[in-house]
């Protein structure tokens, strides 16, 4: 079996997290990490003509995602980089998958890779 590539193995503190958009992080030692598996709605003015964006309100989704990492440890696990430069990661916040978390909040869609999310439940024990 061959060894893993270095990023696979490694999960990495976002320091200092901030909410580019509903699909993107800016992290202090790291720059811009994208959120594998996921499409969020664009921001105004960043849909380009002839691309199909996900339909939505951008500004929503920057806030939710914003929300769900606001004073809390961001740790990102990578799997490689994306055609902007930018990181593909799969990051959570405390317990849970950002990804999987912005697609149950309804404010991302599923895209380009197959990403699994648990189910989780809504019921407190």
């Amino acid at each position: 079996m061959p060894p893993l590539m270095p990023w696979l193995a490694a999960a990495l503190v976002c320091s200092s997290p901030v909410a580019v958009d509903g699909d993107t992080l800016r992290c202090g030692n790291l720059g811009a990490v994208r959120l594998v598996g996921i499409d969020a709605p664009e921001m105004p003015g960043h849909c380009r003509p002839g691309r199909t964006c996900t339909q939505g309100d951008g500004w929503a989704s920057k806030r939710a995602l914003a929300a769900m990492i606001s004073g809390r440890v961001v740790i990102c696990r990578t799997v490689g980089r994306d055609g902007y430069g930018r990181l593909l990661a799969r990051c959570s916040a405390g317990a849970r998958d950002l990804s999987c978390a912005m697609v149950a909040a309804g404010q991302a869609v599923y895209r380009y890779s197959a990403i699994r999310c648990e189910r989780q439940s809504s019921r407190k024990p």
